[in-house]
């Protein structure tokens, strides 16, 4: 008895057929994960679906993006709702990921590459909201920044105690006096800047040594100006971890609000917590004493 493979569940196509044909499809699916996909369509374009649920800025903000900055980004070509399904197509930018590159370059090349990126992202500190938001008005989406969840709105935000009011639910069960000392640890947010908020190794492209884009604008908005800094400690995994150390150097440093979102983060766990959750908690402590 023969038995049937499974159909492919992104074309429907089977082993058998596909073996019995001639045609091999250059339409190729490149990434996907949870609601979201992106497919390669042969060398020119990519195309992405994911659910109409909010963040689906990308479109817009890659136009922003082109009114207001000389930064390399996906040129849109379309995008449209259908039903329940958000579509967008982008021309493809030349060259490969950080991520495909990194082990076949040198050290001296991961810091051109770094200093390239900075500089491109300083393009962005020029362009301020008077709050805390997506384009148009929007809510913003960080789970990293607001620490409460995936996919959860927050803002417009329209000054830094409304911000430390979004901050606040995470840490609900430090004592009173705790929170309240804390708050103090909180740098000024203002001026709220525009913010890409996710330069891991897989959302810049290279080639030659030379950025050639940057990627992935879904959920960037207005944020606190020292988000950027603070968001490029987050590694996810050992190479992005030692790229976003080096990019940090060519930032605008905001030392002091890195180590706050830190301890923010170690804090969240309590009574639970780790070393550094410990000794940011005697820290507040000592300052009653």
């Amino acid at each position: 008895m023969v038995q049937i493979s499974a159909p492919c569940t992104a074309c429907s196509w089977t082993i058998e057929r596909q073996n019995a044909g001639c045609y091999h499809s250059h339409v190729k699916l490149e990434y996907s994960i949870s609601d979201r996909a992106v497919w390669s369509l042969g060398p020119k374009y990519v195309f992405k679906e994911r659910s109409i649920e909010p963040p689906t800025f990308e479109a817009r903000n890659l136009q922003f993006l082109k009114e207001n900055t000389t930064i390399p980004i996906p040129t849109l070509v379309l995008e449209y709702n259908d039903n329940d399904r958000y579509f967008m197509q982008t021309e493809r930018v030349v060259g490969m990921t950080l991520q495909s590159a990194w082990p076949c370059l040198s050290k001296d090349q991961k810091e051109a590459i770094a200093e390239q990126t900075a500089d491109y992202l300083l393009q962005l500190r020029g362009l301020q909201s008077s709050s805390l938001q997506s384009i148009d008005n929007q809510p913003l989406y960080s789970s990293f920044l607001f620490l409460d969840g995936y996919g959860k709105p927050h803002g417009p935000l329209l000054s830094d105690d409304e911000l430390w009011a979004a901050l606040l639910p995470v840490i609900g069960k430090l004592p009173e006096e705790i929170r309240k000392r804390f708050r103090y640890q909180m740098p000024v947010a203002r001026p709220y800047t525009f913010t890409h908020g996710d330069l891991s190794t897989v959302n810049i492209m290279v080639k030659d040594g030379k950025v050639t884009g940057i990627l992935d604008w879904e959920s960037s908005g207005y944020f606190p100006v020292w988000w950027e800094f603070t968001c490029a400690t987050i590694g996810l995994g050992a190479e992005d971890t030692e790229w976003k150390s080096m990019l940090r150097k060519y930032m605008p440093q905001h030392e002091a609000a890195r180590q706050f979102w830190l301890d923010l983060y170690a804090l969240k766990h309590y009574p639970v917590l780790n070393e550094r959750g410990k000794q940011a908690l005697a820290q507040l402590q000592a300052r009653g004493d």
